[in-house]
């Protein structure tokens, strides 16, 4: 087996990465100008560390060769972020539709979350690149969270750094429970959204001059001094611990 050349391997997982990441925003810009909902937020992509690469191949005992990425599948990774649960569904269809990129493996942790609490949907597709020697298709995973579920599976990736993988049980427990929060407060707003849609969509048909923005901004600010100056000294450690 010869050593990989990884700058080489890697530049088609870096075109494929900018160039969904830009067809995604032009969805979402789209919708926008057209005056519909867009149930895309926004979109971010990487692709993976060569020695995340090897962490996880030697973790899950794969070779490292030129088929490594159909084994890991996630070298190229696409974040989808939502504002609502029900939009995950209309992007995965999005998805699905699209002509230039092939679903071939899906994973649904949003009515079945893991074991530690995450949710989100996970897709696996064929993404064509046309390279100077001509095209070849590699794999491309697309991940779709509502902004609360990406939130929690941030900390949780954060403190699985920190604790290389092995988080305490009490830490681990209170997560499980910030996640069922989390997809409370999701549910919550998701049963609101068209109030919610209809409420965004007002405000952006107001022109607000910059010097109201301005005084909007100054009096949150003088409201929280207010209250810090009342309230900062009154909450025990315990509160503090269950925010």
């Amino acid at each position: 087996m010869h050593k990989l050349d990884w700058e080489l391997y890697l530049l088609p997982f870096e075109q494929a990465v900018e160039e969904i990441k830009v067809k995604i925003k032009n969805i979402r810009n789209e919708l926008r100008k057209r005056k519909e909902h867009s149930p895309i937020e926004f979109a971010v992509g990487r692709v993976k560390s060569i020695p995340s690469i090897y962490n996880k191949a030697n973790r899950l005992q794969f070779p490292i060769d030129e088929n490594i990425c159909w084994e890991i599948r996630d070298i190229a990774g696409i974040r989808v972020i939502c504002q609502f649960i029900d939009d995950i569904p209309a992007v995965v269809e999005m998805i699905r539709n699209r002509g230039d990129m092939r679903v071939y493996l899906e994973k649904d942790y949003v009515s079945t979350p893991k074991e530690s609490g995450y949710r989100g949907y996970h897709l696996a597709v064929e993404y064509p690149i046309m390279m100077a020697g001509g095209q070849v298709t590699i794999p491309v995973e697309i991940q779709i969270r509502t902004l609360g579920m990406n939130f929690w599976a941030t900390i949780e990736h954060s403190l699985n750094y920190k604790y290389e993988g092995i988080i305490p049980s009490d830490i681990r427990q209170r997560l499980f429970e910030a996640a069922k929060a989390s997809y409370k407060l999701d549910s919550e707003m998701n049963n609101i959204r068209d109030e919610i849609k209809d409420a965004q969509a007002e405000f952006t048909k107001k022109e607000v001059p910059m010097e109201s923005l301005l005084s909007l901004v100054e009096l949150d600010l003088d409201v929280d001094a207010a209250m810090d100056d009342g309230s900062m000294n009154e909450g025990t450690g315990e509160e503090n611990d269950k925010h």
